[in-house]
């Protein structure tokens, strides 16, 4: 008999954690045997103390039905349990988390619980320690890039290395997302007579981040230089020249209505890896973005903040 834990899946949206419980229940279970024998509740069905109690409850402690030959002339292994599947568990209430507690201890012979969730510690010690803990990393952008590749030539989409490189940049290893941005494009490109080539600022335009060479441009005003091939140098020539160089900068910006927070995570990202800029200069431009960022999440005004941390990221660099 096949053995399996109650388990606990846990990691960053968009990594595969519901699709692998989900095609595990497929293996075990075949077609015909899933609908009987998998329960799945989301965060869009009531999941409070009184669902606990009473659809898991009655669910759970059911005596599984007898195997049906699978139509598909396959055979499947389909061991003596259930599974119910708590999606987003993270997102039920605590008194319905320790209502689940004397459930899965009573019902453990004949029904398994997959528990997932983006956060792990909102999941109630009792009930995390009933459970093998796995956790999703986000995806490597080797298995991204592949993914992405099969989906476009599947649906006849034409996308370059350089697109599907956005693709990854932009989703942050949230493969979910990253085929939502290609869908998007390429209902975009296919709106037009004739069809246009998906391009990579098509993806970021959708995506909300802000264009590569909109935060490179800044930088340079600043006195940080990215050049076209991709290495980095202090460029004096293009500095702004003092307060009214760099306002007049910061108001083009905010005119263009570029998200502020979107700017200093993209800003900072270039500060912390840029090779030349001494650690006393990044550390000094990191501690203006981060103050930047706790003003803006408690409602300060955009245009100011992101010319305070401009001036003090243009004193860094000139020290």
């Amino acid at each position: 008999m096949l053995q399996l834990p109650h388990m606990l899946f846990y990691g960053p949206p968009g990594t595969g954690k519901t699709s692998t419980i989900l095609a595990l229940s497929r293996q075990l279970f075949g077609p015909d045997n899933f609908r009987s024998r998998v329960l799945e509740l989301n965060a869009s069905d009531e999941r409070g103390i009184s669902i606990v109690r009473e659809k898991i409850k009655d669910f759970a402690r059911q005596t599984p039905r007898a195997q049906v030959i699978a139509s598909d002339g396959k055979t499947y292994p389909c061991p003596p349990y259930k599974i119910i599947i708590l999606d987003e568990a993270d997102s039920m209430t605590q008194d319905a988390q320790a209502a689940l507690r004397r459930i899965m201890e009573n019902y453990a012979r004949i029904t398994r619980f997959c528990l997932v969730c983006n956060y792990v510690t909102r999941i109630i010690e009792p009930l995390a320690s009933r459970c093998s803990k796995f956790r999703f990393k986000p995806l490597d952008s080797n298995s991204t890039s592949s993914r992405l590749s099969h989906i476009a030539a599947a649906e006849n989409v034409e996308v370059s290395p350089t697109v599907i490189t956005t693709l990854i940049n932009t989703s942050h290893g949230d493969l979910r997302r990253s085929i939502t941005y290609l869908q998007s494009a390429s209902r975009l490109a296919k709106s037009t007579d004739p069809p246009s080539v998906i391009s990579p600022e098509d993806i970021q335009e959708i995506a909300g981040v802000v264009p590569d060479s909109v935060i490179n441009d800044f930088a340079s005003s600043l006195g940080v230089d990215v050049t076209a091939n991709g290495g980095m140098d202090l460029d004096d020539d293009r500095k702004a020249k003092g307060f009214d160089g760099i306002r007049s900068k910061v108001r083009e910006i905010v005119r263009e209505g570029y998200s502020a927070s979107q700017m200093m995570s993209q800003l900072h990202d270039l500060m912390v890896e840029h090779p030349t800029l001494t650690a006393r200069q990044k550390a000094q431009s990191a501690l203006a973005l981060a103050e930047a960022d706790k003003a803006l999440c408690d409602g300060a005004d955009e245009e100011l903040w992101i010319l305070e941390v401009a001036l003090r990221i243009h004193k860094a660099v000139a020290s």
